[in-house]
């Protein structure tokens, strides 16, 4: 085939040698790329949980300024509720309110030494301070006055509780020694 004859079939067929030239092209650059497949499916998956994670979370910030205000609307209760460390009257004057509310008589209402946590304790944003109690009153008394301590404004927990009647009498006093801790901040 001469050159003559060669331009003579592109130019009749033109449309089916371009089509060839195409397929031929094409196949060398899938072959050439092939390689690189693998990589850019991996770098697909990374981006496809990317963009999951971020609709997600853009989905969960929605209410995220009204779920912050609830949190510290929370947090402020719950240190309203909380007693302090190192504020030893403010802390009895509770108890002698519980008093005065139930009709008991407190005989040794203590707050026992705070121990700070140890150094290599995991921190915490509360700590416990340990009281011991001991009342005397009728048994309605004394059980008010541990309803009080137990649901009253300070969160409470009651380690040992100790009760005796006062003498042998039906109906009589009765005393009380509990050990509990309340939640403090420091």
């Amino acid at each position: 085939m001469t050159n003559e004859e060669l331009m003579l079939f592109l130019k009749k067929n033109v449309i089916s040698v371009s089509c060839v030239i195409a397929s031929i092209l094409i196949g060398v650059a899938l072959y050439a790329r092939s390689d690189q497949l693998p990589d850019a499916e991996k770098i697909l998956a990374d981006k496809a949980q990317q963009g999951e994670l971020l609709a997600a979370n853009i989905e969960d910030s929605a209410q995220l300024k009204e779920q912050h205000a609830a949190l510290v609307s929370a947090n402020s209760v719950i240190a309203d509720r909380m007693i302090r460390v190192g504020q030893l009257a403010e802390n009895l004057q509770y108890f002698y309110r519980l008093e005065s509310e139930t009709g008991t008589k407190l005989t040794d209402p203590r707050q026992n030494a705070w121990v700070p946590p140890a150094k290599n304790a995991a921190k915490t944003n509360f700590t416990l301070v340990n009281f011991n109690l001991g009342a005397q009153g009728d048994y309605t008394q004394v059980l008010d006055l541990l309803r009080k301590l137990e649901d009253g404004e300070h969160f409470c927990r009651v380690n040992t509780l100790t009760m005796k009647p006062v003498s042998v009498i039906r109906g009589g006093p009765v005393t009380i020694s509990v050990t509990f801790d309340l939640l403090a901040l420091e």
